[in-house]
Protein backbone atom coordinates (compact mmCIF):
# COMPACT_ATOMS: atom_id res chain seq x y z
CA UNK A 1 0.00 0.00 0.00
CA UNK A 2 2.93 2.35 0.99
CA UNK A 3 4.41 1.78 -2.22
CA UNK A 4 1.47 2.45 -4.54
CA UNK A 5 0.64 5.83 -2.79
CA UNK A 6 4.49 6.72 -2.55
CA UNK A 7 4.25 6.17 -6.74
CA UNK A 8 0.78 8.23 -7.00
CA UNK A 9 2.72 10.95 -5.10
CA UNK A 10 6.22 11.06 -6.75
CA UNK A 11 4.12 10.74 -10.15
CA UNK A 12 1.50 13.86 -9.19
CA UNK A 13 4.52 16.29 -7.94
CA UNK A 14 6.06 15.75 -11.25
CA UNK A 15 2.83 16.32 -13.06
CA UNK A 16 2.21 19.64 -11.35
CA UNK A 17 6.15 21.21 -12.22
CA UNK A 18 5.84 20.09 -15.29
CA UNK A 19 2.63 21.80 -16.39
CA UNK A 20 2.02 24.91 -15.45
CA UNK A 21 -1.42 25.10 -16.93
CA UNK A 22 -2.66 28.03 -14.43
CA UNK A 23 -0.37 30.46 -16.05
CA UNK A 24 -1.51 29.21 -19.32
CA UNK A 25 -5.40 29.79 -18.70
CA UNK A 26 -4.54 33.52 -17.20
CA UNK A 27 -2.98 34.20 -20.42
CA UNK A 28 -5.15 32.67 -22.92
CA UNK A 29 -7.79 34.70 -20.79
CA UNK A 30 -5.96 37.87 -21.21
CA UNK A 31 -5.49 36.84 -25.16
CA UNK A 32 -9.11 36.28 -25.41
CA UNK A 33 -10.37 39.35 -24.03
CA UNK A 34 -7.94 41.30 -25.84
CA UNK A 35 -8.54 39.96 -29.48
CA UNK A 36 -12.01 40.54 -28.67
CA UNK A 37 -11.89 44.41 -28.16
CA UNK A 38 -9.78 44.89 -31.25
CA UNK A 39 -11.57 42.45 -33.69
CA UNK A 40 -15.13 41.56 -32.82
CA UNK A 41 -14.94 39.66 -36.03
CA UNK A 42 -12.23 37.57 -35.63
CA UNK A 43 -12.69 36.82 -32.02
CA UNK A 44 -16.35 35.33 -33.15
CA UNK A 45 -13.95 33.13 -35.38
CA UNK A 46 -12.13 31.58 -32.70
CA UNK A 47 -15.05 30.51 -30.85
CA UNK A 48 -14.60 27.15 -32.59
CA UNK A 49 -11.96 26.46 -30.44
CA UNK A 50 -14.41 26.46 -27.98
CA UNK A 51 -16.36 24.68 -29.06
CA UNK A 52 -14.28 21.50 -29.87
CA UNK A 53 -13.25 22.04 -26.18
CA UNK A 54 -16.44 21.51 -24.43
CA UNK A 55 -17.43 18.87 -27.39
CA UNK A 56 -14.49 16.73 -26.31
CA UNK A 57 -15.19 17.03 -22.83
CA UNK A 58 -19.01 16.10 -23.18
CA UNK A 59 -17.18 12.67 -25.48
CA UNK A 60 -15.57 11.74 -22.39
CA UNK A 61 -16.92 12.92 -19.32
CA UNK A 62 -19.77 9.94 -19.40
CA UNK A 63 -17.35 7.38 -19.51
CA UNK A 64 -14.74 9.24 -17.36
CA UNK A 65 -17.76 8.83 -14.34
CA UNK A 66 -18.21 5.28 -15.24
CA UNK A 67 -15.19 3.87 -15.14
CA UNK A 68 -14.01 6.09 -11.98
CA UNK A 69 -16.78 5.25 -9.80
CA UNK A 70 -16.63 1.45 -10.66
CA UNK A 71 -13.26 1.12 -9.79
CA UNK A 72 -13.10 3.50 -6.98
CA UNK A 73 -16.30 0.84 -5.18
CA UNK A 74 -14.67 -2.22 -6.59
CA UNK A 75 -10.66 -1.58 -5.21
CA UNK A 76 -11.81 -0.71 -2.20
CA UNK A 77 -9.72 -1.96 0.74
CA UNK A 78 -12.26 -3.67 3.64
CA UNK A 79 -10.60 -2.27 6.86
CA UNK A 80 -11.27 -3.92 10.57
CA UNK A 81 -9.54 -1.16 12.36
CA UNK A 82 -12.72 0.60 13.81
CA UNK A 83 -10.57 3.32 14.63
CA UNK A 84 -11.00 4.85 10.97
CA UNK A 85 -14.56 5.08 11.09
CA UNK A 86 -14.84 8.40 13.03
CA UNK A 87 -12.44 9.67 10.51
CA UNK A 88 -14.65 8.36 7.41
CA UNK A 89 -17.48 10.04 9.75
CA UNK A 90 -16.41 13.20 9.79
CA UNK A 91 -15.03 13.38 5.82
CA UNK A 92 -18.57 12.49 4.83
CA UNK A 93 -20.48 15.00 7.33
CA UNK A 94 -17.95 17.43 6.15
CA UNK A 95 -18.92 16.90 2.52
CA UNK A 96 -22.41 16.99 3.07
CA UNK A 97 -22.23 20.05 5.14
CA UNK A 98 -20.12 21.46 2.68
CA UNK A 99 -22.85 21.02 0.23
CA UNK A 100 -25.57 22.07 2.01
CA UNK A 101 -23.83 25.47 2.95
CA UNK A 102 -23.26 26.30 -0.41
CA UNK A 103 -27.13 25.60 -1.24
CA UNK A 104 -28.23 27.95 1.31
CA UNK A 105 -25.85 30.78 -0.17
CA UNK A 106 -26.72 30.06 -3.47
CA UNK A 107 -30.24 30.49 -2.20
CA UNK A 108 -29.66 33.99 -1.14
CA UNK A 109 -27.18 35.25 -3.74
CA UNK A 110 -28.55 33.93 -7.00
CA UNK A 111 -26.19 33.69 -9.90
CA UNK A 112 -27.23 33.50 -13.49
CA UNK A 113 -25.11 32.70 -16.08
CA UNK A 114 -24.99 33.56 -20.08
CA UNK A 115 -25.05 30.36 -21.60
CA UNK A 116 -26.12 29.43 -25.91
CA UNK A 117 -29.88 28.17 -24.96
CA UNK A 118 -30.54 26.67 -27.78
CA UNK A 119 -32.23 23.58 -28.12
CA UNK A 120 -32.41 23.82 -24.21
CA UNK A 121 -35.61 21.50 -22.73
CA UNK A 122 -38.49 23.36 -22.58
CA UNK A 123 -40.35 20.64 -20.13
CA UNK A 124 -37.93 20.81 -17.22
CA UNK A 125 -38.84 19.31 -13.71
CA UNK A 126 -39.95 22.07 -11.58
CA UNK A 127 -40.44 20.06 -8.01
CA UNK A 128 -39.85 17.25 -5.80
CA UNK A 129 -42.00 14.93 -7.13
CA UNK A 130 -41.36 15.41 -10.58
CA UNK A 131 -37.47 15.49 -9.79
CA UNK A 132 -38.00 11.97 -8.30
CA UNK A 133 -39.91 10.92 -11.05
CA UNK A 134 -37.80 11.82 -13.58
CA UNK A 135 -34.51 10.40 -11.52
CA UNK A 136 -36.22 6.99 -11.25
CA UNK A 137 -36.54 6.69 -14.66
CA UNK A 138 -33.12 7.67 -15.33
CA UNK A 139 -31.82 5.45 -12.85
CA UNK A 140 -33.29 2.27 -15.20
CA UNK A 141 -32.08 3.97 -18.29
CA UNK A 142 -29.35 1.05 -20.49
CA UNK A 143 -25.49 2.05 -19.62
CA UNK A 144 -25.09 1.76 -23.16
CA UNK A 145 -28.26 4.76 -24.02
CA UNK A 146 -26.43 6.47 -21.32
CA UNK A 147 -23.25 6.84 -21.89
CA UNK A 148 -24.27 7.94 -25.54
CA UNK A 149 -26.72 10.65 -24.28
CA UNK A 150 -24.81 11.66 -21.01
CA UNK A 151 -27.15 10.29 -18.55
CA UNK A 152 -25.03 10.84 -15.90
CA UNK A 153 -27.47 9.62 -13.23
CA UNK A 154 -28.13 6.43 -14.72
CA UNK A 155 -23.86 6.41 -15.31
CA UNK A 156 -23.32 6.50 -11.37
CA UNK A 157 -26.33 3.77 -10.83
CA UNK A 158 -24.36 1.52 -13.08
CA UNK A 159 -20.55 2.38 -11.54
CA UNK A 160 -22.21 1.89 -8.10
CA UNK A 161 -23.93 -1.21 -9.64
CA UNK A 162 -20.82 -2.47 -10.98
CA UNK A 163 -17.85 -1.49 -8.32
CA UNK A 164 -19.75 -3.68 -5.52
CA UNK A 165 -20.64 -6.51 -7.79
CA UNK A 166 -16.74 -6.32 -9.02
CA UNK A 167 -15.81 -6.16 -4.94
CA UNK A 168 -15.55 -9.91 -4.98
CA UNK A 169 -13.44 -9.96 -8.13
CA UNK A 170 -10.02 -11.27 -8.54
CA UNK A 171 -7.46 -9.35 -8.35
CA UNK A 172 -6.18 -9.31 -11.76
CA UNK A 173 -9.70 -7.96 -12.99
CA UNK A 174 -9.63 -5.02 -10.35
CA UNK A 175 -6.23 -4.12 -11.41
CA UNK A 176 -7.46 -4.34 -15.01
CA UNK A 177 -10.33 -2.04 -14.04
CA UNK A 178 -7.79 0.36 -12.49
CA UNK A 179 -5.91 0.44 -15.26
CA UNK A 180 -8.68 1.78 -16.87
CA UNK A 181 -9.48 4.72 -14.93
CA UNK A 182 -6.02 5.35 -15.32
CA UNK A 183 -6.13 4.88 -19.16
CA UNK A 184 -8.81 7.18 -18.97
CA UNK A 185 -8.28 9.97 -16.80
CA UNK A 186 -5.19 10.16 -18.87
CA UNK A 187 -7.19 11.07 -22.12
CA UNK A 188 -8.96 13.66 -19.53
CA UNK A 189 -5.19 15.07 -18.67
CA UNK A 190 -4.62 15.22 -22.28
CA UNK A 191 -7.62 17.55 -23.41
CA UNK A 192 -7.32 19.70 -20.33
CA UNK A 193 -3.92 20.23 -21.80
CA UNK A 194 -5.73 22.03 -24.85
CA UNK A 195 -7.80 23.86 -22.17
CA UNK A 196 -5.92 27.38 -22.86
CA UNK A 197 -6.89 27.23 -26.24
CA UNK A 198 -10.29 26.06 -26.10
CA UNK A 199 -10.44 28.74 -23.04
CA UNK A 200 -9.93 31.85 -25.06
CA UNK A 201 -11.96 30.78 -27.73
CA UNK A 202 -14.71 30.99 -25.34
CA UNK A 203 -13.60 33.69 -23.64
CA UNK A 204 -12.95 35.91 -27.24
CA UNK A 205 -16.80 34.85 -28.33
CA UNK A 206 -18.32 36.09 -25.03
CA UNK A 207 -16.93 39.18 -24.30
CA UNK A 208 -17.09 39.66 -28.67
CA UNK A 209 -20.77 39.02 -28.18
CA UNK A 210 -22.20 39.95 -24.65
CA UNK A 211 -19.11 42.69 -23.87
CA UNK A 212 -17.85 42.54 -19.81
CA UNK A 213 -21.38 41.62 -18.77
CA UNK A 214 -20.40 37.58 -19.06
CA UNK A 215 -17.11 38.21 -17.05
CA UNK A 216 -19.11 39.85 -14.23
CA UNK A 217 -20.89 36.88 -14.07
CA UNK A 218 -17.89 34.91 -13.75
CA UNK A 219 -16.23 37.52 -10.49
CA UNK A 220 -20.07 37.02 -8.84
CA UNK A 221 -19.38 32.86 -9.36
CA UNK A 222 -16.26 33.04 -8.13
CA UNK A 223 -17.05 35.44 -5.18
CA UNK A 224 -19.73 32.83 -4.18
CA UNK A 225 -17.90 30.39 -4.45
CA UNK A 226 -15.06 31.51 -2.21
CA UNK A 227 -17.15 32.87 0.50
CA UNK A 228 -19.10 29.46 0.47
CA UNK A 229 -15.06 27.37 1.22
CA UNK A 230 -14.47 30.64 3.66
CA UNK A 231 -17.71 30.02 5.75
CA UNK A 232 -16.54 25.87 5.51
CA UNK A 233 -12.72 26.49 6.71
CA UNK A 234 -13.51 29.20 9.35
CA UNK A 235 -17.21 28.61 10.70
CA UNK A 236 -17.99 24.84 9.66
CA UNK A 237 -15.02 22.95 9.84
CA UNK A 238 -14.25 24.63 13.87
CA UNK A 239 -18.11 23.90 14.84
CA UNK A 240 -17.46 20.16 13.69
CA UNK A 241 -14.05 19.85 15.66
CA UNK A 242 -14.82 22.07 18.71
CA UNK A 243 -17.72 19.32 19.03
CA UNK A 244 -15.53 16.15 18.79
CA UNK A 245 -12.45 18.36 20.98
CA UNK A 246 -14.51 20.40 23.43
CA UNK A 247 -11.85 22.88 23.06
CA UNK A 248 -10.90 25.94 21.25
CA UNK A 249 -10.22 24.32 17.92
CA UNK A 250 -9.02 27.61 15.86
CA UNK A 251 -5.37 26.61 16.58
CA UNK A 252 -5.58 23.19 15.15
CA UNK A 253 -7.48 25.28 12.10
CA UNK A 254 -4.94 27.48 11.36
CA UNK A 255 -2.47 25.48 11.84
CA UNK A 256 -3.56 23.39 8.86
CA UNK A 257 -4.46 25.84 7.20
CA UNK A 258 -1.19 27.42 7.03
CA UNK A 259 0.88 24.25 6.75
CA UNK A 260 -1.09 22.18 4.62
CA UNK A 261 -3.71 24.74 2.81
CA UNK A 262 -1.21 27.18 1.79
CA UNK A 263 0.12 23.98 -0.09
CA UNK A 264 -2.23 22.52 -1.92
CA UNK A 265 -3.87 26.06 -3.13
CA UNK A 266 -0.43 26.11 -4.98
CA UNK A 267 0.12 22.63 -6.00
CA UNK A 268 -3.69 21.79 -7.07
CA UNK A 269 -3.32 18.40 -6.18
CA UNK A 270 -4.70 16.17 -3.25
CA UNK A 271 -2.63 13.72 -3.88
CA UNK A 272 0.61 15.90 -4.09
CA UNK A 273 -0.28 17.17 -0.66
CA UNK A 274 -0.31 13.85 0.87
CA UNK A 275 3.60 13.95 1.85
CA UNK A 276 2.70 17.64 3.42
CA UNK A 277 -0.02 15.97 5.50
CA UNK A 278 1.60 13.13 6.57
CA UNK A 279 4.63 15.30 7.88
CA UNK A 280 2.28 17.82 9.89
CA UNK A 281 0.38 14.89 11.18
CA UNK A 282 3.49 13.26 12.65
CA UNK A 283 4.32 17.40 14.00
CA UNK A 284 0.78 17.13 15.75
CA UNK A 285 2.03 13.37 17.49
CA UNK A 286 -1.42 11.99 15.53
CA UNK A 287 -0.82 8.11 15.71
CA UNK A 288 1.24 6.77 12.69
CA UNK A 289 -1.33 3.76 12.15
CA UNK A 290 -4.20 6.06 11.58
CA UNK A 291 -3.19 8.85 9.89
CA UNK A 292 -1.05 6.64 7.15
CA UNK A 293 -4.62 5.19 6.11
CA UNK A 294 -6.67 8.02 6.97
CA UNK A 295 -4.59 10.71 5.45
CA UNK A 296 -4.27 9.05 1.77
CA UNK A 297 -8.06 8.17 2.11
CA UNK A 298 -9.33 11.70 2.51
CA UNK A 299 -7.90 12.70 -0.73
CA UNK A 300 -10.16 10.42 -2.50
CA UNK A 301 -13.08 10.96 -0.55
CA UNK A 302 -12.84 14.70 1.72
CA UNK A 303 -14.30 16.28 -0.86
CA UNK A 304 -16.06 19.29 0.43
CA UNK A 305 -14.57 21.68 -1.70
CA UNK A 306 -15.70 19.56 -4.68
CA UNK A 307 -19.16 19.13 -3.44
CA UNK A 308 -18.91 23.02 -3.01
CA UNK A 309 -18.00 23.51 -6.47
CA UNK A 310 -20.54 20.83 -7.84
CA UNK A 311 -23.66 22.78 -6.11
CA UNK A 312 -23.19 26.31 -6.64
CA UNK A 313 -22.88 25.81 -10.63
CA UNK A 314 -25.52 23.40 -10.95
CA UNK A 315 -27.82 25.67 -9.02
CA UNK A 316 -26.32 28.40 -11.26
CA UNK A 317 -27.48 26.58 -14.23
CA UNK A 318 -30.65 25.94 -12.92
CA UNK A 319 -31.27 29.65 -12.31
CA UNK A 320 -30.40 30.22 -15.58
CA UNK A 321 -33.12 28.13 -16.56
CA UNK A 322 -35.89 29.53 -14.18
CA UNK A 323 -36.01 26.15 -12.64
CA UNK A 324 -37.99 26.80 -9.05
CA UNK A 325 -35.46 24.24 -7.11
CA UNK A 326 -37.48 23.58 -4.00
CA UNK A 327 -36.11 23.38 -0.35
CA UNK A 328 -36.43 19.21 -0.81
CA UNK A 329 -34.69 19.09 -4.31
CA UNK A 330 -32.14 21.33 -2.60
CA UNK A 331 -31.17 18.59 -0.06
CA UNK A 332 -31.27 15.97 -2.64
CA UNK A 333 -28.81 18.02 -5.03
CA UNK A 334 -27.12 18.61 -1.44
CA UNK A 335 -26.79 14.11 -1.45
CA UNK A 336 -25.85 13.76 -4.81
CA UNK A 337 -23.20 16.70 -5.24
CA UNK A 338 -21.70 14.83 -2.29
CA UNK A 339 -21.92 11.68 -3.74
CA UNK A 340 -20.26 12.72 -7.13
CA UNK A 341 -17.34 14.73 -4.91
CA UNK A 342 -16.34 11.53 -3.23
CA UNK A 343 -15.75 9.89 -6.35
CA UNK A 344 -14.17 13.32 -8.51
CA UNK A 345 -11.25 12.80 -10.38
CA UNK A 346 -8.06 13.60 -8.87
CA UNK A 347 -6.62 15.63 -11.74
CA UNK A 348 -7.05 19.48 -11.73
CA UNK A 349 -10.81 20.68 -12.58
CA UNK A 350 -11.78 16.81 -11.90
CA UNK A 351 -14.66 18.17 -9.80
CA UNK A 352 -15.98 20.47 -12.54
CA UNK A 353 -16.38 17.20 -15.31
CA UNK A 354 -18.96 16.08 -12.23
CA UNK A 355 -21.62 19.02 -13.11
CA UNK A 356 -23.51 17.54 -15.72
CA UNK A 357 -24.30 14.70 -13.02
CA UNK A 358 -25.74 17.39 -11.10
CA UNK A 359 -27.54 18.71 -13.32
CA UNK A 360 -29.32 15.89 -14.37
CA UNK A 361 -31.27 15.77 -10.94
CA UNK A 362 -32.64 18.89 -13.61
CA UNK A 363 -33.39 17.01 -16.36
CA UNK A 364 -30.67 19.67 -17.44
CA UNK A 365 -29.92 18.87 -21.19
CA UNK A 366 -25.89 17.76 -21.79
CA UNK A 367 -25.31 20.81 -24.13
CA UNK A 368 -26.37 23.04 -21.94
CA UNK A 369 -24.60 21.35 -18.73
CA UNK A 370 -21.01 21.05 -20.95
CA UNK A 371 -20.87 25.04 -21.15
CA UNK A 372 -21.04 25.35 -17.29
CA UNK A 373 -18.31 23.00 -17.17
CA UNK A 374 -16.42 25.31 -19.85
CA UNK A 375 -17.24 28.08 -17.13
CA UNK A 376 -16.00 25.70 -14.65
CA UNK A 377 -12.22 25.68 -15.59
CA UNK A 378 -12.56 29.33 -16.81
CA UNK A 379 -12.49 30.19 -13.18
CA UNK A 380 -10.71 27.06 -12.32
CA UNK A 381 -7.88 28.84 -12.05
CA UNK A 382 -8.65 30.79 -8.77
CA UNK A 383 -11.62 27.97 -8.10
CA UNK A 384 -9.90 24.63 -8.33
CA UNK A 385 -6.83 26.16 -6.23
CA UNK A 386 -8.97 27.22 -3.42
CA UNK A 387 -10.85 24.09 -3.34
CA UNK A 388 -7.58 21.73 -3.40
CA UNK A 389 -6.68 24.02 -0.02
CA UNK A 390 -9.94 23.42 1.25
CA UNK A 391 -10.04 19.43 0.51
CA UNK A 392 -6.89 19.10 1.72
CA UNK A 393 -6.24 20.87 5.28
CA UNK A 394 -9.70 19.27 6.53
CA UNK A 395 -8.27 15.99 5.91
CA UNK A 396 -5.59 16.35 8.50
CA UNK A 397 -8.09 18.96 10.77
CA UNK A 398 -10.63 15.75 10.47
CA UNK A 399 -8.00 13.24 11.15
CA UNK A 400 -6.74 14.99 14.48
CA UNK A 401 -10.00 15.79 15.94
CA UNK A 402 -10.89 12.16 15.64
CA UNK A 403 -7.80 10.83 16.75
CA UNK A 404 -8.03 13.42 19.84
CA UNK A 405 -11.54 11.83 20.57
CA UNK A 406 -10.21 8.56 20.16
CA UNK A 407 -7.45 8.70 22.54
CA UNK A 408 -9.64 10.42 25.11
CA UNK A 409 -12.09 7.69 24.83
CA UNK A 410 -9.25 4.47 25.27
Amino acid sequence: MTVSYNSLITKSAKENQSINIVNQIIISIVLGTILALISPDLAKSFSILGSLFVQALKAVAPILVLVLVTSSIANQKANSDAKLRPIISLYLIGTISAALTSVVLSFTFPVQLTLNLAGANANLPQGLVEVLTTLAFKVVDNPINAVATGNFISILAWGLGLGFALKNANESSKIMIHDLADAVSNIVKVIIRFSPLGIMGLVANTVATTGFEALGEFSHLVILLLGSMLIIALVVNPLIVFLIMRKNPYPLVFTCLKESGITAFFTRSSAANIPVNMKLCEKLNLHEDTYSVAIPLGATINMAGAAITITVLTLAAANTLNIDVSFGTAILLSIVASISACGASGIAGGSVLLIPLACGLFGIDNNIAMQVVAIGFIIGVIQDSAETALNSSTDVIFTAAASHHITKNL
